[in-house]
């Protein structure tokens, strides 16, 4: 699958953003799909998954509270909405899928910058 990620953008300490990946197939036979983000000079890290039709979700703990994910399978569409960003949110944020339980994520899009200005 080829996913296409959009939505990232400038936006000051306290705003939000809502990010959307769209998927080149149906989903509905995905394991999981998420999201996960490099901030500049780190390594990639997971910020939150989906599985099945959407009531497994899991979060970082940095973004717990703040970040909700979700799936439409009929639009074969991912989002993530973000609130209360914070300066240490910029990063690239990456969509991803998995085929399986135990499996890793294999299908990657290109990344959309979020900047978060204090």
């Amino acid at each position: 699958v080829q996913l296409q990620a959009s939505g990232g953008g400038l936006v000051q300490a306290g705003g939000s953003l809502t990010l959307s990946c769209a998927a080149s197939r149906p989903t509905f036979n995905i394991y999981s799909m998420a999201w996960f983000r490099r901030a500049p000079g780190k390594e990639r890290e997971f910020v939150a998954s989906v599985a099945g039709s959407g009531v497994n979700a899991y979060y970082a703990d940095s973004v717990k509270g703040r970040f909700t994910i979700s799936r439409d399978i009929l639009q074969n569409m991912l989002y993530l909405q973000m609130n209360d960003l914070k300066p240490e949110d910029t990063a690239v944020y990456y969509c991803a899928t998995k085929a399986g339980y135990g499996k890793p994520y294999d299908s990657w899009g290109q990344g959309t910058l979020v900047t978060v200005s204090s």
